[in-house]
């Protein structure tokens, strides 16, 4: 065993010590329903900031995006990780969070297809959006399994992927179902500050690399980098030092919409706001995970942008996925400060992946258990049973989603392209304008989530029969954004040609925003 894998094993375990522990302290907190699914709505602004600062970004932004972005694109794909901070979260927080945070309380709502009933008196649009959630939701936490067990065997090469697969896979359900979403946001502080710790400590070392030679350094090096032999993606300094993107312009800026945007829409992030305590601890909690967005996605694209110098134009075996792994064993593989902050990295990426999942499993649990089971059942079900059937599911979910990143399975493996971008089109109408006008009706949010599922299905089956599947999910990103515009346009408008036929409920509603 090298000590590079010894320091990441002891690492590891003092890691899976600590979320063990937050896990059982937290299961006190989580006997109830609304303890468990939102922390009693009494989360404080550090804990919630960073739950939705790590949510947002797991390992398959740094192994994924941050390594194919930043080789194909240079210095431009740091652009997404400004988006990510000013318009995935900073305006996410100043539009949505209070009047989120005030409905839902008005409507005792848990979760988003609780909103949608509540909101829209529909029971109908409840089970549609719970089944959106479980179909899409769930095959995208494999795409987190993947992303980190490719990494970890980058580090173990003689250890079978599955096997790290596993590992997360046992953590993350510990003390998931032990402490619900009251040990998730805290365990997201606790990975939160390692993530920046890391980050930081990766652009130093990244930055100081004798191929980079810091930020004057990597400019010029990339200016004047020309592509080796043979490079499947060959490309000019001018490109890679193009500030907005050069020929990827078009290509940025769907990203840029579709990782920014797309958060408005998500379950698992709009939940953040249910739990936060209070509007004071909103106007602390917009500041700290603004800032913590901005350091994490910059300094992710910033360390993808100088991997072509690092790794000297060679595209790893494993390809754009194997850019991030190749460039951690280069800058921290000698040494032992190197090795040591090599182990720090590692526990980040684990830390990104395993909040990630976590607010996933939850999101699609909570859906199933407290959403579609008791709307398709004649018989009201109670808290208690509600309770133990949400933890049941959590342990399914992460069973589920760990077999399908093994398997890859075609379907699975399909639906994760698209995941994002369909849930987010679909939610994104109803959910915000059901925040902000009287005037939307139960047809008009209905027709923006049908939309979104239209944009992308008819899309997808068009270029499928052109061009083929893979064209298709090649255009994912594009779609996604279709179906997010679509959504936005789509329900005002029908809300103008119908009428709702209970007013004076939506006037009661409203009056949440003149309580404290």
């Amino acid at each position: 065993m090298t000590n590079a894998q010894l320091y990441t094993i002891v690492a590891l375990c003092i890691y899976a010590i600590v979320m063990a522990l937050i896990g059982c302290i937290s299961y006190g907190k989580s006997k109830t329903l609304d303890g468990f699914l939102i922390g009693g709505r009494n989360i404080g602004a550090w804990v919630t900031a960073f739950a939705y600062g790590t949510t947002y970004f797991s390992a398959v932004v740094f192994v994924g995006y941050a390594g194919q972005h930043g080789w194909n694109i240079g210095i431009g794909s740091i652009w997404i990780g400004i988006g990510n901070g000013i318009l995935g979260c900073l305006l996410s927080w100043l539009l949505f969070a209070n009047r989120t945070r005030k409905m839902t309380k008005k409507l005792n709502a848990r979760t988003m297809p609780d909103y949608f009933e509540k909101r829209y008196a529909s029971k109908g649009m409840k089970i549609l959006a719970a089944v959106i959630i479980f179909v899409f939701l769930v095959p995208y936490s494999a795409a987190v399994y993947k992303g980190l067990g490719s990494l970890f065997s980058a580090v173990f090469p003689g250890v079978e992927t599955w096997v790290w697969m596993l590992i997360i896979a046992c953590l993350t359900a510990v003390y998931l179902v032990a402490g619900g979403y009251i040990a998730t946001a805290y365990t997201d502080l606790v990975q939160g500050v390692i993530m920046i710790v890391g980050v930081v400590c990766l652009v130093v070392a990244v930055l100081g690399h004798d191929a980079v030679g810091g930020i004057s350094g990597l400019l010029e090096n990339l200016r004047n980098f020309q592509s080796v032999s043979g490079d499947p993606n060959p490309t000019t300094g001018a490109q890679l030092t193009n500030i907005f993107g050069g020929s990827s312009f078009k290509f940025l800026c769907f990203n840029i919409m579709l990782t920014s945007f797309g958060t408005w829409g998500l379950p698992q992030m709009i939940g953040k706001f249910y739990a936060i305590k209070d509007t004071a601890a909103i106007k602390r909690g917009t500041i700290i995970s603004t800032i913590f967005c901005i350091v994490i996605g910059c300094g992710a694209y910033l360390i993808g942008s100088a991997s072509r110098l690092i790794l000297g134009g060679v595209l790893p075996a494993g390809g754009v996925d194997s850019v991030i792994p190749a460039v951690l064993m280069e800058v921290l593989g000698g040494g032992t400060l190197g090795i040591i902050l090599l182990a720090v990295i590692m526990i980040l990426l684990l830390s990104a992946s395993m909040s990630t999942l976590e607010a996933v499993v939850l999101t699609s649990a909570s859906a199933v258990a407290v959403d579609l089971i008791p709307a398709l059942r004649k018989k009201e079900m109670k808290p208690e049973s509600q309770m133990r059937l949400t933890r049941l599911l959590c342990l399914v979910f992460v069973a589920c989603s760990f077999i399908f990143a093994t398997q890859n399975i075609p379907i699975i493996v399909s639906l994760m392209s698209f995941s994002w971008g369909i849930v987010s089109g679909c939610f994104i109408g109803p959910y915000i304008w059901g925040l902000f006008s009287k005037k939307i009706t139960k047809i008009g949010a209905y027709s923006g989530i049908v939309s979104g599922l239209l944009v992308v299905g008819v899309s997808t089956l068009v270029i499928s029969l052109h061009s083929g599947f893979s064209a298709a999910a090649a255009k994912s990103p594009e779609m996604g954004v279709a179906a997010m515009a679509v959504s936005l346009l789509i329900v005002p408008l029908v809300s103008v040609f119908t009428k709702n036929q209970d007013t004076q409920r939506v006037e009661e509603i409203f009056t949440c925003y003149h309580e404290d």
